[in-house]
């Protein structure tokens, strides 16, 4: 087996599936410890050994099958994900969960992939209506930390039968195997898009703003809230936003609501997904996932330890982004999951939430069987 060089030193960027397993099967018996990359735009680079052989499925790419009708896409980990973008464009479709972009945040300057997308479980803003990456998630194939090739699930909703490993290697981050092919359901874009921007609230209010949206028929497809300001995005077919709009702004009549519309509108909501309001901070950044109803007390903690944070997912999810350390951020947030995106010196046991006990042992248990070897991305765990 003879595996290309990869876009940075000490790493390998195998060109096939089966070049991938042999390689694996290689360093497993070796004993070799990797680091696993796609683009290698999701994760803080100063977070992974640099002694660490790395290897990258950037070469394993390529659309495999697209069925606009069937609203199915089949495509090698290593594809770029703007290749598929603007594949799903000139069908009028797009990936519905809106991957996130995490290159500003993380100042990383790679090519983000599909398996990239699915190992990191990547959504948007477009989660609270959606779902995320993995419930749009229909098949996988991996090569797992023996060498060993796994195929799951189907190239269609019908064909997804029995236990769905891809639920596991979605999100995983390469630690219980590489994904070299994977398929999505897509879905129909949006005709038009209007955002409602209220400004000069508080957090407790856009919270209550946002319990309100969510609760009507209208479909909000964004809820967010920076700086005294709380965001509603509708989305769909042109003659329906006008009534949604004027329906959501009679039911927030006590507040000063403007509308970005078009490009303005879309470009708020890039913003948001990518966190670009925390890009050139320098502090560490948390993903902290909370009950919405949670969402204000938590974020009125945080800001006590100094710092700011901001809301998503109609506040499901806190952006905290300051100098506090991991045993802090974690004490104000109780049981909520909590994850260190950006700040390499808070170490390998802030990467994944904390997990309970029985959690633990099953995820130990998980690693022991994908991966027994402990050789893919061990830096991202606490073993």
């Amino acid at each position: 087996m003879v595996a290309k060089p990869c876009f940075e030193g000490n790493c390998l960027a195998p060109t096939s599936e089966g070049e991938l397993s042999e390689l694996i099967a290689e360093r497993a018996r070796s004993g070799t410890q990797l680091r696993v990359i796609g683009g290698g735009t999701r994760v803080e680079p100063a977070g992974m050994a640099s002694g660490h052989e790395a290897v990258s499925t950037r070469l394993i790419s390529g659309i495999v099958d697209y069925e606009p009708g069937a609203l199915t896409l089949v495509a090698r980990a290593g594809t770029p994900l703007h290749q598929i973008e603007t594949l799903l464009q000139s069908e009028g479709q797009i990936l519905a969960f809106e991957p996130m972009d995490h290159r500003h945040l993380l100042e990383t300057t790679g090519t983000p992939t599909v398996g990239g997308v699915v190992g990191a479980n990547v959504c948007g803003p477009r989660r609270l209506l959606a779902g995320a990456c993995r419930d749009h998630l229909l098949g996988v194939r991996f090569v797992d930390g023996s060498g060993r090739i796994v195929k799951n699930g189907g190239r269609v909703m019908k064909n997804v039968t029995g236990l769905d490993l891809s639920k596991l290697i979605c999100g995983s981050f390469g630690t219980l195997g590489i994904a070299t092919e994977v398929s999505f359901k897509t879905a129909p874009a949006p005709e038009r898009e209007e955002t409602l921007v209220f400004s000069e609230v508080t957090a407790s209010e856009a919270s209550s703003i946002f319990s309100t949206a969510l609760a009507t028929p209208f479909e909000v497809s964004g809820a967010a809230y920076f700086k005294s300001t709380a965001r509603l995005r509708i989305q769909g077919f042109s003659q329906q936003i006008a009534y949604r709009r004027e329906r959501l702004k009679e039911l927030f009549r006590n507040y000063s609501i403007d509308v970005f519309d078009g490009e303005q509108s879309k470009q708020c909501w890039i913003d948001t997904r990518d966190v670009r309001h925390f890009a050139a901070t320098g502090h560490p950044v948390w993903q902290i996932l909370v009950r919405p109803t949670d969402a204000p007390d938590v974020v009125s903690a945080l800001e006590r330890l100094g710092g700011t944070a901001s809301l998503d997912w109609g506040g499901g999810l806190i952006w905290y982004n300051g100098e506090a350390s991991a045993t802090d951020v974690r004490r104000v947030c109780g049981r909520s999951q909590a994850r260190a995106v950006r700040g390499t010196t808070l170490g390998p046991k802030s990467f994944f939430p904390l997990e309970n006990e029985f959690v633990l042992r099953i995820s130990r248990s998980l690693r022991a069987t994908f991966d027994p070897a402990g050789i893919l991305n061990p830096d991202l765990l606490d073993r």
